[in-house]
C-alpha cells in the first residue's frame, strides 16, 4: 500500500512538472487586472515591465516545484495539504503574469525548465528533513517573493495600474501562505540557509530578467 501511495505521489509530482512548464495556466478567480484599460506606455516601459512579469513568472514556477516536491516527502497529510493548496493558488499565479506578458508583447523564460528541476529538488528535500523544515522552507521563500513583489511595485511605471493590481493580490497571497506556515509550526531557518536561498533567488531574477 506504502509502495502505492509512494507511485500514486510521483506519477501526480511529474504530471504537476508537465502542466506548470508546458500546458496553459488558468485561474479559478478573476484576473485582478480585469475591466481595467490597458495604459498606454512606450517601448522601454513595455519591455521593462514584461521583464519584471516574467521574473515573477518564473518565481511562481519555482514555488510550484518546490512545494510540489514538498508534497511528495512530507511526512505529515495534513502539510501535504498546505503545500498542495499554495501550489494552487501558485498556479493562478502563473496565468495572471502569463497573460500580462502576452498582453506587453514579452514571452516567458526559457529557463523555466531548469528551475523547476532545481527548487523541485530543493523542495523534497525540505520535505524530507521534516514538516517543521519543510513549512520552515515555505515561509522563508514566501516572505522573499514577498519582497521582490514589493521591489517590482517600486519600478512600475504610475500609468500601469494593470500590473500593479496583479502584484498587489500576488502580495496578499504570499503573505497569507507565509502565515499559514507559520501558523502550523514551520522552523525558523538558519541564517547561512536564508543567505543561501536570497543568493540563488538573485541569480534566478538577473538572469530571467534578460532570458
Amino acid at each position: 500500500m506504502n509502495r502505492l501511495l509512494t507511485t500514486d505521489k510521483l506519477i501526480c509530482a511529474f504530471d504537476t512538472g508537465l502542466r506548470t512548464l508546458f500546458a496553459k495556466p488558468h485561474s479559478e478567480r478573476a484576473h485582478p487586472d480585469t475591466g481595467l484599460e490597458e495604459p498606454l506606455l512606450n517601448e522601454q516601459e513595455k519591455k521593462h515591465v514584461s521583464a519584471l512579469m516574467r521574473i515573477n513568472h518564473t518565481g511562481e514556477v519555482c514555488a510550484q516545484a518546490l512545494y510540489s516536491g514538498q508534497a511528495l516527502t512530507a511526512k505529515n497529510a495534513a502539510t501535504s495539504i498546505t503545500m498542495q493548496q499554495a501550489a494552487r493558488e501558485e498556479t493562478e499565479h502563473l496565468a495572471w503574469c502569463e497573460s500580462r506578458i502576452e498582453a506587453l508583447g514579452g514571452h516567458t523564460s526559457v529557463l523555466n525548465p531548469l528551475f523547476y528541476a532545481g527548487s523541485f529538488a530543493i523542495g523534497a528535500v525540505a520535505g524530507a528533513l521534516g514538516d517543521k523544515w519543510s513549512l520552515g522552507f515555505l515561509e522563508e521563500t514566501e516572505k522573499q517573493v514577498g519582497a521582490h513583489l514589493a521591489s517590482h511595485l517600486d519600478q512600475l511605471p504610475i500609468a500601469d495600474e494593470k500590473s500593479r493590481k496583479i502584484i498587489e493580490q500576488m502580495q496578499t497571497d504570499e503573505a497569507k501562505h507565509a502565515n499559514d506556515a507559520k501558523q502550523q509550526g514551520a522552523a525558523a531557518l538558519p541564517l547561512p540557509v536564508k543567505f543561501c536561498m536570497k543568493k540563488m533567488s538573485e541569480l534566478m531574477t538577473s538572469t530571467t530578467y534578460h532570458i
